[in-house]
């Protein structure tokens, strides 16, 4: 399922606000991600016209489970090349920022081998 990096990016960081903080709101998203309200507002009506985001009761949003799902294999991903960057001595903003564009990019079957080895 193609979602492309920015739409993958909201869904793993509402994943992230969602552990972090529970409810999670437009305006924690933008300062989260350093982009607009208005970025924020295109993206969720895309992401909920596909079914990944929901609005929840109280006016925040949360991942429908099909959202969830693709949300936790990004953020695994992620969370893998952040702490095999740290592990080598990449300095913790810089680990990051690469893991943001590794995960993106490696194939599965890269990822698994990478995996297996380092784990």
């Amino acid at each position: 399922m193609e979602l492309g990096r920015s739409k993958e990016d909201y869904l793993k960081t509402i994943f992230m606000l969602q552990k972090k903080e529970g409810d999670v709101y437009s305006v924690n998203i933008a300062q989260s991600m350093g982009v607009s309200k208005a970025s924020v507002s295109v993206a969720l009506k895309q992401l909920r016209g596909k079914g990944y985001v929901e609005q929840a009761q109280n006016g925040g949003l949360r991942l429908s489970p099909q959202g969830f799902s693709i949300a936790l294999q990004i953020y695994e991903r992620y969370d893998f090349f952040v702490k095999l960057l740290l592990q080598i001595g990449v300095p913790l903003e810089i680990a990051r920022h690469d893991a943001c564009l590794i995960e993106h990019d490696i194939s599965e079957e890269s990822y698994k081998k990478l995996k297996a080895v380092f784990l």
